[in-house]
């Protein structure tokens, strides 16, 4: 699993099949709920405990960060550091975003349940890349998983 390295972006948070360029999902709860079924894969979580979490999360206050993207993100038990997936959306949906507008990029952020500072500074990471003005334009351009793992600060992964 990634760690936080000091790398700038936060691609070493994200694992090669966390980078989905087309997320099969037209609605906020269908997000949440595709999201949940993919990472529980990757980290060997329930789905129902992932979305749960996720769900309780929004319900204290929508994770839409502004500029068309939002960072939905839960502390789960049995994570050995945090993880990051993103995700573009075929069309943008109703997320509750602090601007109004609608979001079609996704960084789901999991951390450990008891990750305080970890968590936070993983966030600060995600939120300071998304907030660059490159980057939101560069993930929607992105034809792969390559070029958005680019877009986050990363290279690309060779493969032998």
């Amino acid at each position: 699993m990634p760690n936080g390295s000091q790398q700038p972006g936060f691609a070493s948070l994200v694992v090669a099949e966390g980078l989905i360029p087309d997320l099969p999902a037209f609605s906020k709860e269908a997000a949440l709920m595709v999201l949940a079924r993919r990472a529980a894969d990757l980290v060997g979580q329930p789905v129902m405990q992932i979305h749960e979490r996720l769900r309780t999360r929004e319900a204290l206050g929508a994770t839409g960060f502004g500029g068309g993207a939002a960072i939905p993100h839960a502390r789960l038990p049995g994570l050995k550091g945090c993880f990051a997936m993103v995700a573009r959306l075929p069309q943008a949906i109703d997320w509750g975003a602090v601007d109004g507008d609608p979001v079609d990029v996704l960084v789901l952020l999991l951390s450990p349940e008891d990750s305080g500072a970890d968590h936070l500074k993983a966030l600060a990471r995600i939120s300071r890349t998304l907030r660059d003005p490159a980057t939101l334009p560069a993930l929607r351009a992105a034809a792969d998983a390559d070029a958005m793992r680019v877009a986050v600060g990363g290279d690309v992964a060779v493969t032998a």
